[in-house]
């Protein structure tokens, strides 16, 4: 295998690699051995087709593709290896020569990491953020617990009013035409909830139970079916049930059965406590993102799109693996919601861009601040990662690769590198 490295312009690079004609002839047999069995020719038994006369009747072209599928992946991770350049994305692959026994040439555009011209990171002024918690929000803490212990009591002397909990049927048409999905039966439905469409459930406010009412609403430009954005459609809607929240007392009683304290004066210390760390955490958080932010405004880089759209695909597939644990597929996903593979790449790309650029500044401040990882702190980390995956600290050492260490070293700095510019930053 041989590497050439070509440079382009915005940090974006050529590799041209190459695999010697034994390589290729290796990999097509491999695509004959893998085939043969499913190509049937008059006068052989099936999978007993010499190479040579599949390549006669279909052509010396019919196993090059797989062949060059096969060889592709270890061509270019052993380029990769070979390669004293930085590579920051994914690559785009072109087969530029591919014939028996001649070398296997082919291409992959990819991004370098980007040089950072370093700004002002030491002594950076941010913002202050309160964490004083009041009263009000000592109160906001108590209403909800309320909400969640509310009981839903059923009525049946007055019509539906705002925040009641009904069960409907209903069915829509539009121009007069009942349409698919637009029916439901028995449906439980919180008056002023926003599950409907807009305009659906205030036009139910008034409604009483058994008799029929007309909701006229207009489906949202953005709708997700596409045969009913921007529709006017007319819903036959029953109450059949109504019920209304009854809230409990906010006492010593109420603070009892929701908490593991005996009085409400308790109780409210313990919430003005929760809501202090709380508050104090995500001050934190956001004084560092504020820090992280400023140095990335005086710094400058020139990204790479490739590098970005490498992390907005990347962050798309953290998101589907996370659905996938509560067990919902990234397709029932976007029927749900109503988006797509494509929309969601466009609306992770400005987090994923702050994301490339946060890494990239704090990975400049620890080269400038010398700033390097202890074997205590990798070992620290290791064995915080063994006892996550319930797995032996030797165990995760042995099947961490050279490339793995060095990713979770330089983990580690950078998690140092933000430490330090905001222990340095100044608060207004």
């Amino acid at each position: 295998m041989s590497l050439q490295v070509e440079k382009l312009e915005k940090n974006m690079a050529k590799l041209t690699i190459e695999a010697s004609a034994e390589e290729l002839e290796k990999a097509i047999n491999s695509a004959y051995q893998k085939q043969k069995g499913k190509i049937s020719i008059p006068g052989f038994r099936k999978g007993k087709v010499p190479r040579q006369v599949i390549e006669r009747m279909y052509g010396k072209e019919v196993f090059y593709e797989d062949a060059a599928n096969e060889l592709i992946p270890t061509a270019y991770e052993s380029a990769l290896d070979e390669c004293d350049e930085d590579i920051v994305s994914s690559p785009k692959i072109e087969v530029t020569q591919i014939e028996a026994g001649k070398p296997f040439i082919f291409t992959a555009l990819v991004a370098l990491k980007p040089e950072v011209k370093l700004g002002k990171y030491k002594g950076v002024k941010v913002d202050k953020i309160d964490v004083e918690v009041t009263d009000d929000e000592i109160n906001e803490a108590i209403e909800r617990e309320r909400e969640n212990n509310a009981r839903n009591i059923s009525v049946d002397d007055r019509p539906v009013k705002d925040g009641d909990v009904t069960v409907i049927d209903f069915e829509g048409f539009v121009d007069g035409v009942a349409f698919d999905g637009g029916k439901g039966e028995n449906y439980p439905l919180t008056i002023g909830s926003g599950a409907f469409i807009p305009g659906f459930e205030e036009q139910l406010i008034g409604a009483e139970i058994g008799k029929e009412v007309e909701v006229n609403v207009t489906f949202p430009e953005d709708y997700h079916e596409e045969s009913l954005k921007g529709k006017a459609a007319v819903f036959k809607c029953t109450v059949k049930e109504i019920k209304e929240k009854e809230l409990p007392e906010v006492d010593d009683e109420f603070a009892s059965e929701v908490s593991e304290f005996d009085t409400l004066a308790e109780y409210k210390e313990d919430i003005k406590k929760n809501l202090e760390e709380k508050k104090t955490k995500d001050a934190k958080n956001a004084k560092e993102e504020a820090v992280v932010n400023a140095i990335i405004e005086a710094s400058e880089m020139d990204i790479p799109e490739a590098m970005i759209e490498t992390q907005q695909r990347q962050m798309v597939e953290e998101f589907a693996q996370r659905i996938t644990m509560q067990g919902l597929s990234m397709e029932q996903y976007f029927q749900f919601t109503g988006t797509s593979y494509e929309k969601m790449l466009e609306q992770v790309k400005p987090q994923a861009e702050t994301r490339i650029k946060s890494r990239l500044v704090m990975e400049a401040v620890a080269a400038a601040e010398n700033i390097e990882v202890t074997d205590e702190e990798y070992d620290k980390e290791i064995e915080t990662m063994a006892e996550v995956y319930q797995m032996e600290t030797a165990k995760v050492k042995e099947m961490l690769g050279e490339k793995e260490a060095k990713n979770i070293r330089n983990d580690l700095a950078v998690k140092k590198a933000v430490e330090f510019v905001v222990e340095n930053a100044k608060e207004n």
